[in-house]
């Protein structure tokens, strides 16, 4: 894709991670036998310990020089975010419904019908659920807010990471 920032590094780490674990299906067939200790093992073990081992050096060396040269937008994010009109917290909803008791299929309805009505080019999300008698029924503002904060989802996010996105 052209419009993409040099992709082929971190394409290349998603297909070698797929060898990677090819290696751990091979490595659980020796598990079964353990106690009888024969050729198959090693022949095995002989290929797949150093191809493994220096395989994920390579991909930890490539996957540092991707994060050094890593280039974050904050103001696109945000734009891309605001695009979806709330609709990235539906999840957090659909939760928060359930926590306050309705029944999973209910509050999935709800959110979905609601989330349709954005896509339909009305209100934002976070209003439309407001205004439906239902989820306003079983979620106070606060509720709502709480489900809307950004915050909770970023929760783990180191600190200084943060602040130099905010920036």
């Amino acid at each position: 894709m052209p419009h993409k920032r040099n992709p082929v590094g971190a394409e290349n780490l998603c297909g070698l991670a797929r060898l990677v674990r090819s290696h751990a299906g091979a490595a659980l067939e020796n598990v079964a036998l353990w106690h009888e200790r024969d050729i198959s093992h090693s022949s095995v073990e002989r290929v797949i310990l150093p191809d493994s081992t220096i395989l994920v050096d390579y991909m930890l060396n490539r996957l540092t020089g991707i994060l050094d040269g890593l280039l974050v937008y904050p103001d696109a994010m945000r734009a891309n975010l605001d695009k979806m009109r709330g609709l990235v917290f539906s999840q957090a909803v659909l939760l928060a419904l359930t926590r306050a008791g309705m029944s999973r299929d209910a509050a999935y309805a709800a959110v979905q019908r609601n989330a349709m009505k954005v896509w339909e080019g009305s209100a934002g999300f976070r209003d439309l659920l407001a205004s439906d008698p239902e989820v306003s029924a079983a979620l106070s503002g606060a509720d709502l807010d709480a489900a809307f904060d950004a915050s909770l989802t970023l929760r783990h996010v180191e600190r200084d990471l943060l602040s130099r996105i905010r920036e």
